[in-house]
């Protein structure tokens, strides 16, 4: 039987250190800084580089997941499992996320980063948080719903909604089992296609430091790395509440399914700092599928929830929208009582899952959230909006590692993940992705 190989994702031999991705989008992200800081201007200029690499990764972001997906699910040949994989990753990030939302408030009421700042309603600049205002409003749970159905087959693809390409790819990938014998040359072809995109995937992350030079410099050169000083509380508790979720409870979370966070986050390495540089965990997307591939989970499990967690499972969007609510409350001085806590943390639940896929999502969630908490004026946003590009490279990093973890705890309790392979990987000791047959021999 022929099969295909990927390269594995080291060589035997250490290379250098500047050669190294990781190494060179680190170096990439000071100097973007250093330009962004000296020359602001030139910074703000080079931000048609950061935009580029991010729509060069998103233009091959819905074949990858719908060619991981159809190939995963037909892959099974068992269509019980895929409802199980399904509802696992459902109860993990329902739980996980729930638990984000709840970390976010207690520490918003422990630190209380907005009392004493005493901003005076009336002088808030509502027009600087209408937009966002105006696209919550389309952010109805009929809407979100109905918005999963693509128009077309082909829509799905154009406008890369991931909800949408997953709609059609889980349906897909099911018939292709239920036809048997006469779906393997389809899945023979999309096989090869899925090897081709892979790789094409690797070629464009070579663009990774150009990428995040440009995003980074702007985002230095336009906002200023003084213009948080007046907001330092905020983002320094945001911050260390994200790291704090990551380090205790995705670490313990880890822990308990037999692996180390610490060891996760140096094996993802790359992938990390490109989120952080471009402030998209969109950007990292197809290396994390090959990446979580490559460490031993099942290929059809990493299709399944890492495009699903993408959109469900926002560990750092849960624990910003509770967080900068509350803050918001404070700095307007206005008392949110428990019933009114509670409220907010049910709604945000609601709200989180409806920004799926949509730009600037945590800040339009946000505004989703107020909305329904009429004790605190959605044109509060307005104290936040300086920062939020800040802060939305700490959620994107958050939601990054959280889905990374969620797919290989999904993975061991389905009984679809080598542990051998993930020590190996988690260790710097990367294997290659198990072979898929692509034809048959000659009898």
């Amino acid at each position: 039987m022929a099969t295909i190989r990927r390269e594995p994702a080291a060589a035997a031999v250490r290379r250098p250190l500047w050669t190294q991705l990781y190494v060179q989008v680190l170096v990439a992200i000071a100097l973007g800084a250093l330009i962004g800081h000296f020359w602001p201007a030139t910074g703000e200029a080079l931000k048609p580089l950061g935009d580029a690499f991010i729509k060069l990764v998103k233009m091959i972001i819905a074949p990858v997941i719908f060619l991981t997906v159809v190939t995963g699910i037909a892959g099974m040949r068992d269509i019980g499992k895929v409802g199980g994989v399904a509802l696992k990753a459902f109860a993990y990030f329902f739980t996980v996320s729930s638990f984000a939302l709840v970390v976010g408030l207690t520490v918003a009421n422990v630190v209380q980063p907005g009392a004493g700042m005493h901003i005076d309603p009336a002088s808030l600049d509502a027009e600087a948080v209408k937009g966002y205002a105006a696209k919550s409003h389309d952010m109805t749970v009929v809407g979100f719903l109905m918005d999963i159905i693509p128009t077309t087959v082909v829509s799905a693809f154009t406008e890369g909604n991931i909800l949408q390409v997953l709609f059609f790819s889980i349906p897909f990938g099911l018939a292709l089992t239920l036809i048997g014998d006469r779906g393997e040359p389809v899945l023979a072809v999309l096989n090869s296609a899925a090897e081709a995109f892979f790789r094409l995937v690797a070629i464009f992350m070579r663009a990774a430091p150009i990428g995040a030079f440009g995003a980074f410099a702007f985002t230095v050169g336009k906002y200023g790395i003084a213009s948080i000083a007046s907001l330092a509380a905020l983002v320094a508790t945001f911050y260390g509440t994200s790291i704090l979720f990551v380090l205790v409870v995705l670490g313990a979370v880890a822990a308990l399914n037999g692996f180390s966070i610490l060891k996760l986050i140096r094996y993802l390495k790359e992938e990390l700092l490109l989120v952080l540089g471009t402030s998209s965990s969109e950007a990292a997307l197809p290396s994390l599928l090959e990446k979580l591939e490559r460490a031993g989970a099942a290929k059809s499990v990493v299709g399944l929830v890492v495009p699903t967690g993408y959109s469900f499972n926002l560990d750092g969007t849960n624990i910003y929208m509770t967080l900068a609510a509350l803050f918001i409350a404070q700095a307007l001085g206005i008392h949110l009582s428990l019933e009114e806590q509670l409220l907010l943390l049910g709604v945000a639940m609601l709200s989180s899952k409806g920004a799926a896929g949509v730009t600037g999502a945590g800040f339009i969630t946000l505004a989703a959230t107020l909305q329904v908490v009429p004790s605190v004026p959605v044109a509060g946003m307005a104290l936040i909006l300086g920062v939020d590009r800040f802060m939305s490279e700490c959620r994107a990093l958050t939601n990054f590692v959280g889905n990374a973890v969620a797919t290989i705890v999904v993975a061991g309790w389905e009984g679809a993940l080598d542990r051998g392979k993930l020590a190996a990987a988690l260790n710097g000791e990367p294997t290659a992705i198990a072979a898929r047959p692509v034809e048959a021999d000659a009898d």
